[in-house]
């Protein structure tokens, strides 16, 4: 076992696990941010997306031992109030059925949207299709993106 520091949301914490504890682990069994989700474990699905350093990551296979001094946000740190441009969008869309994909579907398009602030539905399709969505929801979720590269 060993010490890290992590900056999670603007917050500094210090857990002592295992150098090869995936980061989704450490942030729902030791920190308890429940908001990302765990589905496939082997970086497929997208649900457990986190942003390290603003890039869209999957943490189900990320080692906490490689980003220890890397700034981390999960859905939890998005905003505040739930009033990321993107999460209004969710909103407006209604985009959700089952949900439990939405937290990674989100922290994808955010990540995205920071990098490509006006992009084509071609993109937005690009870009969204690493994250899966059992309910099928994706013609929703390419609308809720492109409402929320407007809004900025």
């Amino acid at each position: 076992m060993a010490n890290y520091n992590l900056r999670i949301n603007g917050k500094n914490y210090e857990v002592d696990v295992e150098e090869d504890t995936p980061l989704l682990w450490v942030l729902r069994d030791h920190l308890g941010l429940v908001g990302t989700k765990y589905s496939c474990g082997i970086a497929q699905c997208g649900a457990c997306t986190v942003h390290i350093n603003g890039e869209a990551t999957f943490s189900c296979v990320l080692p906490i031992s490689s980003i220890e001094n890397d700034k981390i946000t999960t859905i939890e740190g998005l905003s505040e109030n739930g009033d990321h441009p993107v999460q209004k969008a969710w909103n407006e869309v209604d985009v959700a059925q089952c949900g439990y994909c939405q937290a990674g579907q989100i922290m994808n398009a955010a990540s995205f949207l920071k990098k490509t602030p006006k992009p084509s539905l071609e993109e937005i399709d690009e870009a969204m299709n690493r994250n899966l969505c059992r309910c099928g929801t994706y013609h929703k979720i390419r609308e809720a993106v492109a409402l929320a590269s407007k809004s900025k």
